[in-house]
């Protein structure tokens, strides 16, 4: 079985994770879309060496910025991953925010094929010379659901649908519904941390933004452009790093960057908990302030084994 801390940002998941393997004897596979990327520390919040205790961490700092990182890929690395660890007798501990990772890795879904680069691109510059509207009601005509769900601004995702369907001759929403009919990859117990105030999550968030512009977010966003790293890649779409990377360009000042980071920060925490809250099957731990990690740590032990 494999356990999961997830959560929205700012809650101390890594922190926990860390705690629980060490007392059942477990490995961490991350579930953060940009943790995986090599140079950015800060703005990813990813655990140092030193937090990380001695417990081997997977799927962290191992891509360089300027590659794209899709959750087909997710999958399949984690899925290793995970597999290994089982082989020698250690515990998955999966830790992290992002949901569809999460929800992709344990639920099976198959991912038909991993895309066309260069019809991408072509798709893409099509949308720029046609417009939204027009790209949209393309896919219409060959997803006619998708398209139903999608605004006709969404570049990446009307792109991403009309592309899957010429590389696999297969609509996404298709293949979406194959794919529930999966058996569950892996069995798991899930937890999630919250605050039971949501003034108390956002002031946390808030004051974590603070922190890392003092340690050194700024520098870490310019070091980036300096390698090369383009402001387009999905890489600097990431939280912090788009704002920042605005402001450098003479877009916006600093300040309004630190602030719009914060915000949108505090918007993906909601949505965070938003997708949590679809799944029953989540183990809800709303801590407050004062943060008793080892309580904690003991009370979800208590549960993995009853489950058992």
């Amino acid at each position: 079985m494999i356990l999961v801390i997830t959560g929205p940002t700012a809650t101390g998941k890594s922190a926990l994770g860390v705690k629980l393997a060490q007392e059942i004897g477990g490995e961490i596979v991350s579930a953060d879309s940009m943790q995986v990327y090599k140079y950015m520390d800060i703005g990813t919040a990813k655990p140092t060496v030193a937090e990380r205790n001695g417990v081997p961490h997977y799927l962290i700092d191992f891509l360089p910025p300027w590659e794209d990182y899709s959750v087909a890929s997710y999958v399949e690395d984690a899925s290793k991953c995970i597999d290994d660890i089982f082989k020698r007798g250690k515990i998955p501990v999966l830790v992290g925010g992002t949901g569809f990772y999460i929800d992709s890795l344990l639920t099976g879904r198959v991912f038909s094929a991993r895309g066309d680069d260069s019809l991408r691109k072509q798709l893409e510059d099509e949308f720029d010379n046609i417009g939204g509207d027009a790209m949209l009601e393309k896919l219409r005509e060959i997803d006619a659901d998708r398209a139903l769900k999608l605004h006709s601004n969404d570049k990446k995702r009307i792109v991403r649908a009309i592309e899957a369907f010429m590389t696999t001759g297969i609509s996404i929403s298709r293949h979406d519904l194959e794919s529930k009919s999966v058996p569950p990859r892996y069995e798991s117990i899930k937890f999630a941390l919250t605050f039971s105030d949501r003034k108390e999550l956002y002031e946390r968030i808030n004051r974590r933004v603070d922190g890392m512009m003092l340690r050194g977010l700024v520098d870490e966003v310019k070091s980036l452009l300096q390698m090369g790293v383009s402001s387009e890649s999905t890489s600097m779409q990431a939280i912090g790093y788009k704002e920042i990377s605005a402001a450098l360009r003479g877009d916006n000042d600093m300040a309004y960057a630190e602030e719009k980071i914060k915000m949108e920060s505090r918007r993906y925490a909601k949505r965070q908990l938003t997708w949590l809250r679809r799944d029953d099957e989540v183990v809800w731990i709303n801590r407050e302030n004062s943060f008793d990690i080892d309580d904690t740590a003991q009370r979800i032990m208590e549960q993995i084994y009853e489950e058992k």
